[in-house]
């Protein structure tokens, strides 16, 4: 793996690894494992999929080549996957919605549970603030797109509050990270590891979590045009395997991955390991069925009647089950989380 380093001064740009970010740009890094004639593009992001497969030793014996394109959120690589540059990337439970909203070309092909304790609304430590109801009339950072978004429309519901009752302000990680240290928001919702940079710098508390609340999924999403190449196809197929070893191999070594992970992204490894106990680490291969079908559906008609998303989208039209194998159901619980 030859991942190019990142600068001190890029680190809170790196951090954004989780493919759940709004519409940040697409980075330059690009890297290639395997051989032979074929050639998979993947898009990644710091610290994500080559990093995994590479501390799983998943990249060994690999008779196609992937060329690695690393990317910042989860928008602007399913941009590239619509666009044809980028066979299948990683992406959280709410960029593919926003990307079937605008018409992209784009499959689910597999999926990961996980808790999601990660995802958090957070608040400085000095707030008075101790119930989501309290949220009304106050601002909110999040990234514009995210499966944070979600997360906030979701938690604001449960607490009997809508979007319009705080004060929205989107904002990139980096940048609401900023705001959210110097007291220029009141609340932050966020996803790991920023929800355990925050914990463990001891720069804020947790509001409340997705838990429960979301469904905690990940998504691998192709190209309809790879799919359709028996070649890459194939391919796809053989990658989805090696990620889903290393995905369960990230439960059995969370110290040794964090130590990968930290060193991958620039992340203090407390911070890492923090994060991988609490969300990494509780991730397990499910199908892409029915029940995901319908959890996310509910994501986009909720974002549709918001009118965050220009038309209504039929999630099941962007979908394709062939990879399933003899996956536990979506709705399979996640490994328990030791955040």
């Amino acid at each position: 793996m030859r991942r190019r380093l990142v600068p001190a001064a890029l680190l809170p740009l790196a951090l954004l690894l989780t493919a759940c970010g709004g519409n940040a740009s697409a980075g330059t890094g690009t890297d290639t494992d395997g051989k032979g004639s074929l050639t998979l593009d993947v898009g990644d992001q710091k610290g994500g999929s080559e990093a995994i497969l590479q501390a799983a030793g998943e990249l060994k014996n690999l008779d196609y080549k992937i060329k690695w394109s690393t990317f910042t959120s989860g928008p602007p690589l399913l941009e590239a996957v619509n666009a044809k540059a980028v066979d299948i990337g990683g992406v959280g439970n709410t960029p593919p919605v926003f990307a079937a909203g605008a018409g992209s070309k784009i499959t689910v092909v597999a999926a990961f549970h996980g808790t999601s304790k990660g995802d958090a609304v957070l608040v400085p430590n000095g707030s008075k603030l101790t119930d989501p109801k309290q949220l009304k009339g106050k601002s909110v950072a999040v990234a514009q797109g995210s499966s944070a978004h979600y997360q906030l429309v979701a938690s604001l519901k449960a607490a009997g509050l809508t979007l319009s009752d705080v004060k929205v302000k989107y904002l990139q990680p980096a940048d609401a990270l900023a705001a959210f240290t110097s007291g220029k928001v009141d609340a932050w919702a966020v996803w790991d590891p920023y929800t355990s940079q925050i914990l463990q710098g001891r720069q804020g508390r947790v509001l409340t979590t997705g838990d429960g609340v979301t469904n905690g999924l990940t998504f691998q999403v192709a190209a309809p045009s790879a799919l359709r190449d028996k070649k890459k196809a194939a391919a796809i197929k053989d990658y989805l395997e090696r990620l889903r070893r290393a995905t369960a191999w990230v439960y059995h070594h969370q110290e040794e991955w964090a130590k990968v992970w930290a060193k991958d992204t620039g992340l203090p490894y407390a911070v890492a390991l923090a994060s991988v106990k609490r969300t990494n680490a509780t991730r397990i291969s499910v199908a892409v069925d029915q029940p995901l079908i319908a959890s996310e559906q509910r994501i986009a008609d909720a974002f549709t009647q918001l009118k965050l998303i220009p038309r209504k989208v039929d999630f099941g039209d962007f979908v394709d089950t062939r990879y399933n194998g003899s996956l536990p159901a979506s709705t399979t619980p996640a490994r328990a989380s030791q955040g």
